[in-house]
C-alpha cells in the first residue's frame, strides 16, 4: 500500500513501482501490449505500402513522380513527425499518457485516410506530413505507457518486441501488394488508394482496444493523483491475481519511493536536467536515434527504387521482396531481445549496431561491384536488418529508460525529433537523388557513411551506456519528485 507521510505537506511515500514491478506476466499485459503495440503494426503496413508503390507513382498514367519527389514525400513524413513527437511528447508529459495515445492515433488514421485520396505532390506531401505527425505523438505516448506499465525484468524484451511489430504490418504491407499493385487484378491508378484506405479502416478498431488501457498510476502519483492512482493498481493487482491464479507476494518496506507532488512543470524544469545532470545520457540518446534514423531511412523509403532502377524488377513485384526484408526486422528483436535483458543493455546495444554496420559495408562493397543479383541482395539485407532492427529499437528503449519520468515523453519526442531530423529527414531526399544518379559507386559512398554512423553509436554506446537491465525505473533516475 502506499503511504502518506503527511497530506497537507504533499510529501509521501509509495510502494506502487515496486508493486508494478513484482507482478507476473498475465493476459492484462496481454492486452496492454497488444492494445498500445499493435499500432506499429499498422504503421508498418502502410509505410511499407509507401515504399513499395513509390515504383508505381512514378508511371505517367499515375503519379509521374520522380525518384526525388518521391525521396521528398518520405522526407515529409518524418518532418511531420518531428513536430508531432515535439508537440504531443510535451503535453502527455503534462496531460497523461492515456488521452494522447487516443489523440495522437486519431491524426494519424486521418493522414493515412487523407493520403489514399492524394491528387498531386503538394497534397500527397501535406497528408503524410500529417499522418508522421500522429505516428510521432504515438512514439511519445505509447512508449512512455508501455515502460511505465511493464514489469522491469521484462521491460528490455518486450519493448524492443513491441517496437519490432513494425516489421509484422510491412509483412502484411508487402503480401498487399500481390493484389493492389497487380494491374490483372485492380489498375494503378486505383490499387494503391485502396491500400491506404484499407489501412485507416482497419486503425480504427485500435482506437476501442486502448479504451480498456488505464493511465500510467506512476504519471498519477507525481502529478498529486495518488488516490486515482491506488484505485488503478489495485485493480490491475486483483486483474493479474486471478488471472495467474495465485495471490501476490508482498512488496518489501525497502521499495518505498518518496516523493513530493509538482503541481506545475516548466520546459525549462524538463530542459535544464538534459543539459547539465544528464548531459552524457542526452549525448547517447541523440547518437543511437541518428544513427538508426539515418540508416532506417535511407534504405527502407527507398528499397523499390533500387530494385526497379538497378535490377530492372517490375513496379509490381517490387513488394515482394520486402516479405523476407520485414521478417529479419522482427525476428531480429524477437530472438535477441531477452538478452537485452540478460547480458545487457551496454553490450547488446553495441553489438547490434556495429553488425549492422558491417553487413551494410560489406553489402554496399558487392553491390558497387555488381557481384548481387536481387535475390542475393534481398538476402544481405534481411541479414544486415536482422541486428539493425534491434539496434533501432533499443535506442527508443535507452531514451525511455534513462530520463526520470516527469520528463520521460518528452525526452523520447525531443530525442527521436533531433535524431530525425539530423539522421532522417535528408536521408530519403539524399539517397533519392544518389539513385537519380545511377551510379553504384554513389550509392555505395552513401551506404559506408549511414554505416560509420552505425560504428560510432556502437562507439559511444560502450563508453557511455547505462546498465539499466531488469532495474526499477525510478533506480536508473529518480523522478524530478523525489524528496
Amino acid at each position: 500500500m502506499s503511504v502518506a507521510i503527511d497530506q497537507d505537506s504533499e510529501i509521501f511515500e509509495t510502494t506502487i513501482p515496486a508493486r508494478l514491478d513484482r507482478l507476473p506476466w498475465s493476459p492484462f499485459h496481454t492486452m496492454l501490449v497488444t492494445g498500445l503495440g499493435i499500432t506499429w503494426i499498422l504503421d508498418g503496413l502502410e509505410v511499407t505500402l509507401m515504399g513499395a508503390i513509390s515504383a508505381v507513382l512514378q508511371r505517367p498514367e499515375v503519379m509521374h513522380f520522380s525518384a526525388a519527389q518521391i525521396g521528398f514525400i518520405g522526407s515529409s513524413y518524418l518532418a511531420g513527425a518531428v513536430l508531432g513527437s515535439i508537440v504531443f511528447g510535451n503535453l502527455t508529459d503534462r496531460y497523461g499518457r492515456r488521452m494522447f495515445f487516443f489523440l495522437s492515433l486519431s491524426i494519424y488514421l486521418a493522414g493515412v485516410g487523407l493520403t489514399a485520396i492524394s491528387w498531386n505532390l503538394a497534397s500527397f506531401a501535406i497528408f503524410r506530413f500529417i499522418t508522421g505527425a500522429g505516428i510521432g505523438g504515438e512514439y511519445s505516448a505509447v512508449n512512455s505507457a508501455i515502460d511505465e506499465l511493464i514489469p522491469a525484468r521484462l521491460r528490455g524484451r518486450i519493448d524492443l518486441i513491441v517496437n519490432g511489430s513494425f516489421w509484422l504490418g510491412a509483412a502484411g504491407g508487402s503480401a498487399s501488394t500481390i493484389v493492389i499493385l497487380n494491374p490483372h487484378i485492380i489498375s494503378y491508378p486505383i490499387g494503391w488508394r485502396l491500400g491506404f484506405g484499407i489501412g485507416a479502416v482497419i486503425g480504427c478498431g485500435i482506437l476501442y482496444l486502448r479504451k480498456f488501457i488505464p493511465e500510467s498510476p506512476r504519471w498519477l502519483l507525481v502529478h498529486g493523483q495518488r488516490q486515482e492512482a491506488e484505485r488503478i493498481v489495485g485493480e490491475i493487482e486483483k486483474t493479474v491475481s486471478e488471472e495467474v491464479h495465485k495471490k501476490l507476494g508482498p512488496v518489501p518496506s525497502k521499495a518505498a519511493l518518496r516523493l513530493k507532488v509538482r503541481h506545475r512543470f516548466g520546459v525549462a524544469a524538463f530542459l535544464r536536467p538534459m543539459l547539465t545532470k544528464y548531459r552524457s545520457r542526452s549525448v547517447l540518446g541523440l547518437t543511437l536515434m541518428v544513427a538508426q534514423a539515418f540508416t532506417y531511412n535511407a534504405i527502407f523509403f527507398t528499397y523499390a527504387l533500387v530494385l526497379s532502377r538497378y535490377y530492372n524488377e517490375p513496379a509490381d513485384r517490387t513488394g515482394l521482396f520486402m516479405l523476407p526484408f520485414a521478417a529479419g526486422n522482427f525476428l531480429g528483436p524477437l530472438l535477441l531481445g531477452h538478452f537485452f535483458d540478460t547480458i545487457g543493455r551496454r553490450w547488446m546495444i553495441s553489438a547490434t549496431f556495429t553488425a549492422a554496420a558491417l553487413l551494410l559495408i560489406f553489402t554496399g562493397w558487392l553491390f558497387s561491384h555488381h557481384a548481387l543479383t536481387t535475390f542475393s541482395q534481398t538476402a544481405l539485407w534481411t541479414a544486415m536488418f536482422f541486428f539493425a532492427s534491434p539496434a533501432a529499437s533499443s535506442a527508443y528503449l535507452t531514451v525511455s529508460e534513462i530520463f526520470p519520468l516527469e520528463m520521460r515523453a518528452l525526452a523520447i519526442a525531443i530525442f527521436y525529433s533531433a535524431g530525425t531530423a539530423v539522421g532522417g529527414i535528408g536521408a530519403p531526399w539524399m539517397f533519392g537523388r544518389l539513385i537519380d544518379s545511377g551510379s553504384r559507386a554513389a550509392l555505395f559512398g552513401g551506404y559506408l557513411f549511414a554505416a560509420a554512423l552505425m560504428i560510432a553509436a556502437a562507439i559511444v554506446e560502450m563508453t557511455l551506456g547505462v546498465d539499466s537491465e531488469r532495474a526499477n525505473l525510478e533506480e536508473i533516475a529518480p523522478p524530478l519528485s523525489s524528496a
